[in-house]
């Protein structure tokens, strides 16, 4: 599979960003909008976001494949946040407008715990072997989804550790066919993904059910944008509101230097999710070599529904229903 620049921090917005004091229509109880200006940032221009590849941003939830116990393994990420009384006095400080100096944490005892195998994002900041959180207080980072989780298990419905396998979602080699199959975790190796699916951020895609939950990997960068627009706001903005490749949460540039840029709809004040997405808008085929995964998967999960379905075509992601 290819690959594209993995994400382990926040990624900035393409143009420089204002506060509004309007409710927003992304966070719920929040009193004010983060919009974009007209204005591309330095930090976009600096990785050369003219001549980067522009992705679709999937709407889901962020994951990672590394190592654990000597094996591929899947990582959900975790981030460390502040405990009550640090995060007031970082609030304090990020009001009082104090840019004369920089606020400074006690990284020992200004976090909530987290469990002993959380490992930090990879391009964080470390000060004397401590990691340091970023311009939010936040320390990005992953903890391992073991087998059977319930915390995580949207998570491990993916993944099998005994086949090595997991539940990916990404272009056919027929152009304008989606494909669902079994990739080894080998192949998806430090690459990250975002999980999308019934129980996750809403379903914007209309996966599964309540009676049968259906969740998949997206590889990040995996679905190119063909005719994007140009760099101008208001060629973005109509490219959003205008044609079926526009109907994505957002677009995600690869720069060339390993940067990330993102822009989402809500930064030009428009609205996510959609009736109708494009990645719904597109047929997908269930791609599932039983004789190369010739493995005995348990009848309730869902590599044995999608073993079932291998070879069959579905009109939308949303039509794939597995027999009860």
């Amino acid at each position: 599979m290819s690959r594209r620049c993995a994400v382990q921090r926040k990624v900035p917005c393409l143009f420089v960003t204002e506060v509004k004091e309007e409710p927003s229509t992304k966070r719920e109880h929040q009193p004010f909008k983060v919009l974009a200006t007209e204005t591309i940032t330095g930090k976009a221009l600096e990785a050369d976001i003219y001549s980067a590849i522009p992705t679709e941003k999937v709407d889901g939830t962020c994951c990672y494949v590394t190592t654990y116990k000597g094996q591929p393994y899947l990582w959900a990420r975790l981030d460390r946040k502040p405990n009550k009384q640090a995060e007031k006095r970082f609030k304090r400080f990020l009001y009082s407008l104090e840019d004369c100096k920089e606020f400074v944490w006690n990284v020992e005892e200004d976090f909530k715990p987290v469990p002993d195998t959380w490992i930090p994002a990879k391009d964080i900041e470390f000060s004397n072997g401590n990691p340091l959180p970023d311009e939010n207080g936040h320390m990005p980072g992953w903890v391992p989804v073991e087998k059977n989780s319930k915390q995580y298990c949207w998570h491990s419905s993916v993944v099998n550790y005994e086949a090595e396998i997991a539940l990916v979602l990404k272009h056919h080699a027929d152009p304008g066919l989606l494909e669902i199959s079994p990739v080894p975790l080998s192949e998806i190796l430090e690459q990250t993904l975002e999980l999308i699916g019934t129980n996750i951020n809403a379903n914007p895609y209309g996966l599964g059910s309540k009676k049968q939950p259906v969740h998949l990997l997206v590889p990040h960068g995996a679905f190119e944008i063909k005719n994007p627009p140009s760099l101008k706001q208001n060629d973005i903005l109509s490219w959003f509101e205008g044609c079926s490749e526009g109907k994505v949460e957002g677009i995600v540039w690869h720069c060339h230097d390993g940067c990330l840029i993102k822009l989402h709809r809500h930064h030009l004040g428009l609205r996510w999710p959609l009736a109708e997405t494009y990645l719904n808008s597109q047929p997908v085929v269930i791609s599932f070599n039983r004789t190369k995964y010739d493995y005995d998967f348990e009848p309730k999960s869902l590599f044995y529904q999608f073993s079932n379905l291998d070879g069959q075509r579905f009109d939308r992601l949303k039509d794939i229903k597995f027999d009860a």
